[in-house]
């Protein structure tokens, strides 16, 4: 019953004092303003002016409504404002998931550098290891996922970042340590460190390991890339990790690196969105900040042709 134009017609009375000088600011004749005014207390069966004085004064009825006015009314309008921006495409909301292994050594920077040139858009970031990203993507309760595993979804686009090699992280005293490469049958005495996610979100399964129906000694799980590192360092077993993410862990003499097969296992890395989103010009921002970023601050990747 009670609309926006009423707030706005009651908030122009008690700014202009008079029902004449009300009538000009909102760009209608006082019979009109009489008019509406009049069936708005038909609707709500309660006199809004007291029409006995000189001039006409606000009830108590009105006076609640200016209330709720002073509370609604500059929401509404901060929002109207929103949605200017949000289709001139200079707001919105990026809420990322990185699913499976850590990105922070090149997303962060780039978020930064994003920030910096898009004010007005929302960033949140999340680490995928307690839930299903790809289905949060589709719920609208995110809007980009960082992943290398892409899946079939309706409305989901999933825009190339750059490729790069999954490869086997050992401690120097461990025998694979003298092997160029690595076959799946080695890994079967192996304690394998990984990411607390699910075996179909890990590549070392699902690129190398699952083909050849081979299973590690054993899974330990660890959430960070450094504590991974660590615990491949004192020898509680292996890891493997995008050959982006050891590059400052080179020049250690305890780490060697061994590739997956004669030919290495390359994935691709993606940014997953919804197809509706695609041609929003922050999230085209995004990405070629991403991609700039990526380029620009990791080593043995290379560009999706």
């Amino acid at each position: 019953m009670l609309e926006i134009r009423h707030m706005e017609t009651l908030c122009a009375i008690r700014e202009a004092g008079s029902l004449q000088e009300a009538a000009d600011r909102l760009h209608v004749t006082q019979s009109a303003l009489s008019h509406q005014l009049r069936d708005l207390e038909v609707r709500l069966k309660t006199p809004l002016l007291n029409r006995r004085t000189r001039p006409a004064r606000l009830t108590t009825a009105a006076l609640r409504i200016l209330a709720l006015a002073d509370e609604v009314l500059p929401r509404v309008k901060a929002t109207e404002r929103e949605l200017q921006r949000l289709a001139a495409g200079r707001t919105g909301r990026l809420h990322l998931a990185i699913d499976c292994h850590s990105c922070f050594q090149w997303l962060m920077p780039a978020l930064d550098a994003f920030r910096q040139d898009w004010p007005d858009v929302a960033l949140d970031l999340s680490a995928a290891f307690s839930f299903a990203p790809l289905p949060a993507l589709v719920r609208g309760d995110l809007d980009v996922v960082i992943t290398s595993d892409p899946q079939t979804i309706e409305a989901v686009e999933y825009l190339p970042l750059f490729r790069y090699e999954l490869v086997l992280a050992v401690a120097a005293a461990n025998p694979l340590s003298q092997c160029k490469y690595i076959e799946p049958e080695q890994l079967a005495d192996q304690v394998l460190i990984t990411y607390p996610v699910e075996r179909q979100r890990l590549d070392v399964f699902t690129a190398f390991l699952d083909a050849a129906d081979v299973e590690p000694a054993a899974i330990r799980k660890a959430e960070l890339t450094p504590i991974i590192v660590q615990l491949v360092a004192s020898q509680r077993g292996v890891a493997a990790l995008p050959n982006w993410a050891l590059t400052e862990y080179l020049n250690q003499s305890w780490l060697r690196i061994c590739r997956l097969g004669p030919q290495g296992v390359w994935r691709t890395l993606y940014a997953a969105v919804r197809s509706e989103d695609l041609q929003a010009d922050y999230l085209q921002a995004f990405m070629a900040q991403a991609r700039d970023t990526c380029f620009k601050t990791l080593e043995g990747i290379k560009a999706v042709r």
